[in-house]
C-alpha cells in the first residue's frame, strides 16, 4: 500500500513514505538550497557525514521538498544485516508485493520503469557493495529515477555527486539547543544569563545535532553551566535520546560507535592513534606518529583514506597545504580506545618527537626564502605544538625538552604576534629544573628568549632578571652562544629604556661575539638593526643607514623578510628626518606590508605610528590623528606603548603637535577616537591605501619637515635605563 505525505496542487496527494516531522527543522538553509540544486543536475547524490551530524533528517527534509511526480520514498537500511535482503527492503519501502517467482530486482525494475521518483537510501554504509551494485543497475535502466543516498561513506558509483554534510554552525546549534530545551523545560529561552554557556557548549560539542539534542535533554536536571562543567565525560553524559529514535541515535556513544563497528581493525587502530593530534595534521605527521605495532607506515595513507571515506576524518585545504581534522567528539572516542590499548604514552611521545623536530626545522628555515611558509606552517600547527609543550612541561624528566621547544619557537612568539603566549610557555619552562645538568643549554635558550619577549612587552625588571641569569649561567658553563644572545638582548633592553650609550656598547659587543662564533641568522641581523636605531637616536644617521643597507643586502641574499621590515623602518626614520617624506612613505608601506603578513603586531604598530607622522607632514593632520588612534588600539595587544621610551615616543609627540596645531584640540581628539574604532585589518588597509579613505576630511597644510626626531620628547630617565609608568 502506498502512503501519501504532502499535497501537490489541486490533484491531491503525492505518494511517498517520508516520515512527518515532529519538531522544528533548524538551520541549514544554504545546504538545503545546494542539495536541491545538486538533485536537479545529478541523478545520484550521496549525503555523507559522521554519525549524529543529522544526515537522515536533512535528507528527508530536502526530499519532502523535491518536485517529483511519483513522490519520494525512503528506505531505512540500518537494521538490515543480510546483503541478500537489501532488494526486499527497497521493495517493501515502495509498498510492492509480488507473489510470482520473479527475482526482486526484476520486480523493482519493472515497477520503476515508467516512473519519476526520488529514492532515499538511508544507512547503507554496512552494505555498501550490494547497495552500489543495485543503485548502479537501477540508474542505468530507469531514466526517471533519482537516488538520494545517505551514509557515512560514498557509494562509489559512476555519476555519483558527493554532498558532505558538516556540523551546524555555532549560531544554528545554539538555536537547535534552545528549541529542544524549550520542549523539555517550558519557558526556556536564550538570554544574557545562559547564552555564553550555551554557545560554548555547542562549540565544544562540534555543532553535532545529535549531541546538541542530547545535551538539551539533560536540562531537566542540569543548567547549561552544569552541562558545560561535566562535558569532559561527554559519552556518559549525553545519553537518553527519544525512545522512538533509531538505536544508534539514542546515545552519543552508540552514534559514534556505529561508525567504529564498521571499521576494519587497522582503521580502528589508526582512529585511536590519530586522537593524539590536536587540531589539524598532515599525512607525514600521521605516518610518523601512528605507524608501528600493527600498522606499517606504508599502509597509513590507504587506511587514512578509508577513514576519510567514512567521514571519521575531514580533509581541509590550508595555507600550509592539505590537512586532516577530527571533530572533538570523534577524537574523544578514539582517545578512549587508545587508553584502553595501553599505547597512549608511546603515541604521545611520538607526537612530541614529531613536533620537536618540526619546530627545529622551522627555526632553521625561518632564515631563508621559506620564511612565509614557516609562518603559515606554525600557525596551522599551533594546537599540536601547544599539546607537545604541555606534554613536556608536565611529564617527569622532560623539563629540558619543554625548555628547548619553548625557546626554539622564539620566531613564532616574536615574529608572528604571540608575545603573550610565548611568555606563558617560557616562564613555565624556566621554572622547572632539569633533572640532568647536561641539558643546561636548553634552559639558557629559554631564558634569553624569555628576556627578549619581556623586553618587547616593555616589562623591564623580569626582562633584566632573565637575561642576567642567562648570562651568569652561560659564563659559568662556558657557553659562548648563550653569552652572545644574553648580551644582545640586554643591549636591546637598554635601547628601549633610553640608555643609548650602554645599548651601543652591548650591541657592538654582541655582534662581535656572533662574528667570532660564526652565527648568522635573523637574530644577528636584528642586532644590527637595533644598533642602527641607537645610532639614529644619537644623531649618527649615516652610520645607521650603512648598517641597515648591509642588513638589506644580506636579507635579499637569504630571502629573509621579517628582519628586513625593521631595517626598512630605520631607513624610513632617516628619510623622514632628512625631509624625504615620499621615500619614507614607500619604505614604511613595504615595512608595514611585511609585518602585517607575518602578524607581527610590534612591527605593524611601529610602522603605523611613523606613517602617522609622515601623513601629518604631508598635510593631512586628520588622517594622521586617525592613524594615531588606530595605533593606540593596537598597543595593548603588544605591551607598553612605544616601550615607555622617550626616544621611540618622539615621532608620536611630533605628530600629535602638528595635528593639534592644524585641527585644534577638539577635532584632534575626535579624529583619534574615530581611528581607535578601526580594527587591525581596517587600520592597516587604511595606512597602506590612503587614496579614497579620507572620511575624516583632510586639512591642508604646507609641507614642512618635522621637528628633530633624534631627541626625546621628554628627557630620558636617569635610572640606569629603567623607566617609570
Amino acid at each position: 500500500m502506498q502512503r501519501s505525505h504532502r499535497s501537490h496542487g489541486s490533484d491531491g496527494l503525492v505518494p511517498g513514505n517520508l516520515p512527518l516531522e515532529l519538531n522544528a527543522f533548524v538551520g541549514r538553509a544554504a545546504e538545503l538550497a545546494r542539495l536541491a540544486g545538486a538533485l536537479e543536475t545529478a541523478r545520484l547524490v550521496t549525503v555523507t557525514g559522521m554519525g549524529g551530524v543529522g544526515k537522515s533528517r536533512f535528507a528527508a527534509h530536502a526530499a519532502a521538498r523535491a518536485e517529483v511526480c511519483d513522490g519520494a520514498w525512503r528506505v531505512e537500511l540500518s537494521a538490515v544485516r543480510d546483503p541478500d535482503l537489501v532488494e526486499y527492503a527497497v521493495a517493501e519501502a515502495l509498498g510492492l508485493t509480488d507473489h510470482t517467482s520473479r527475482p526482486p530486482r526484476r520486480v523493482l525494475l519493472d515497477h520503476l520503469a515508467e516512473r519519476q521518483l526520488l529514492l532515499v537510501l538511508d544507512g547503507f554504509e554496512h552494505l555498501v557493495e550490494v547497495c552500489a551494485a543495485l543503485v548502479g543497475e537501477l540508474l542505468r535502466h530507469v531514466p526517471g529515477l533519482r537516488v538520494l543516498a545517505v551514509g557515512r561513506r560514498p557509494l562509489d558509483v559512476g555519476g555519483e555527486r558527493l554532498f558532505p554534510l558538516a556540523p551546524l554552525t555555532e549560531p544554528e546549534a545554539a538555536e537547535l539547543f534552545a528549541d529542544r530545551a524549550a520542549a523539555r523545560v517550558p519557558g526556556f529561552v536564550l538570554d544574557a544569563g545562559n547564552r555564553s554557556d550555551v554557545r560554548e557548549l555547542c562549540r565544544r560539542l562540534d555543532g553535532i545535532p545529535l549531541a546538541v539534542e542530547l545535551a538539551a535533554g539533560r536540562l531537566s536536571a542540569l543548567s547549561p553551566a552544569q552541562l558545560l562543567s561535566r562535558l569532559e565525560d561527554r559519552f556518559r553524559l549525553l545519553t537518553g535520546g527519544a525512545r522512538d529514535a533509531l538505536p544508534r541515535h539514542q546515545t552519543l556513544r552508540t552514534a559514534i560507535g556505529w561508525s567504529h563497528e564498521l571499521c576494519t581493525p587497522e582503521e580502528r587502530l589508526l582512529w585511536s592513534r590519530l586522537s593524539v593530534f590536536a587540531g589539524q595534521f598532515d599525512l607525514e605527521a600521521a605516518e610518523y606518529v601512528c605507524s608501528g605495532d600493527g600498522l606499517h607506515s606504508d599502509d597509513v595513507l590507504d587506511v587514512l583514506g578509508e577513514l576519510l571515506a567514512q567521514s571519521v576524518l575531514f580533509r581541509e585545504e590550508t595555507a600550509a597545504g592539505v590537512r586532516y581534522r577530527m571533530l572533538h567528539t570523534v577524537r574523544a572516542y578514539g582517545a578512549d580506545w587508545l587508553e584502553a590499548t595501553g599505547d597512549a604514552d608511546r603515541l604521545r611521545r611520538r607526537h612530541r618527537d614529531w613536533y620537536m623536530g618540526l619546530a627545529t626545522w622551522c627555526e632553521l628555515d625561518w632564515f631563508s626564502p621559506r620564511q612565509g611558509e614557516v609562518a603559515a606552517r606554525v600557525d596551522t600547527e599551533l594546537p599540536n605544538l601547544r599539546c607537545a609543550l604541555e606534554h613536556c612541561l608536565t611529564e617527569p624528566g622532560e623539563a629540558h625538552l619543554g625548555q628547548y621547544l619553548a625557546g626554539t619557537l622564539w620566531f613564532s612568539w616574536v615574529g608572528c604576534g604571540r608575545l603573550s603566549e610565548g611568555r606563558h610557555w617560557l616562564e613555565r619552562s624556566v621554572e622547572l629544573c632539569a633533572e640532568d645538568g647536561t641539558q643546561e643549554q636548553s634552559r639558557l635558550k629559554a631564558l634569553w628568549v624569555l628576556g627578549y619577549v619581556a623586553v618587547l612587552q616593555g616589562d623591564t625588571v623580569p626582562a633584566l632578571s632573565a637575561l642576567q641569569e642567562c648570562r651568569d649561567e652561560a659564563e659559568r658553563a662556558g657557553n659562548a652562544t648563550a653569552v652572545a644572545y644574553a648580551e644582545h638582548r640586554t643591549g636591546c633592553l637598554a635601547l628601549v629604556t633610553d640608555d643609548m650609550a650602554r645599548a651601543e656598547t652591548l650591541l657592538r659587543s654582541a655582534l662581535d661575539r656572533y662574528h667570532e662564533i660564526g652565527e648568522l641568522n635573523s637574530n644577528v641581523l636584528m642586532g644590527q638593526v637595533e644598533l642602527a636605531m641607537t645610532l639614529a637616536f644619537q644623531g649618527d644617521l649615516p652610520g645607521a643607514v650603512k648598517l641597515c643597507e648591509d642588513v638589506r643586502r644580506v636579507c635579499e641574499d637569504h630571502g629573509e623578510r621579517w628582519t628586513l621590515a625593521y631595517a626598512l623602518y630605520v631607513l624610513a626614520y632617516e628619510a623622514l628626518t632628512g625631509g624625504d617624506t615620499a621615500g619614507a612613505r614607500d619604505l614604511l608601506e613595504e615595512c608595514l606590508g611585511i609585518a602585517h603578513t607575518f602578524h607581527d603586531l610590534l612591527g605593524t604598530v611601529l610602522s603605523v605610528e611613523l606613517l602617522a607622522l609622515v601623513t601629518a607632514v604631508e598635510g593631512d593632520p586628520a588622517e594622521a590623528a586617525a592613524l594615531q588612534g588606530a595605533a593606540a588600539r593596537m598597543w595593548p595587544s603588544v605591551g607598553l606603548p612605544l616601550f615607555g621610551s622617550a626616544y621611540y615616543n618622539a615621532p608620536h609627540e611630533r605628530c600629535e603637535a602638528l595635528a593639534r596645531e592644524r585641527l585644534g584640540d577638539g577635532r584632534y581628539e575626535e579624529c583619534v577616537r574615530a581611528g581607535a574604532l578601526l580594527g587591525q585589518e581596517a587600520a592597516v588597509a587604511r595606512a597602506l591605501g590612503r587614496a579614497g579613505a579620507r572620511a575624516l576630511g583632510a586639512v591642508p597644510s604646507p609641507r614642512r619637515l618635522p621637528p628633530d626626531m633624534r631627541k626625546p620628547a621628554v628627557s630620558p630617565t636617569s635610572k640606569g635605563g629603567e623607566t617609570t609608568g
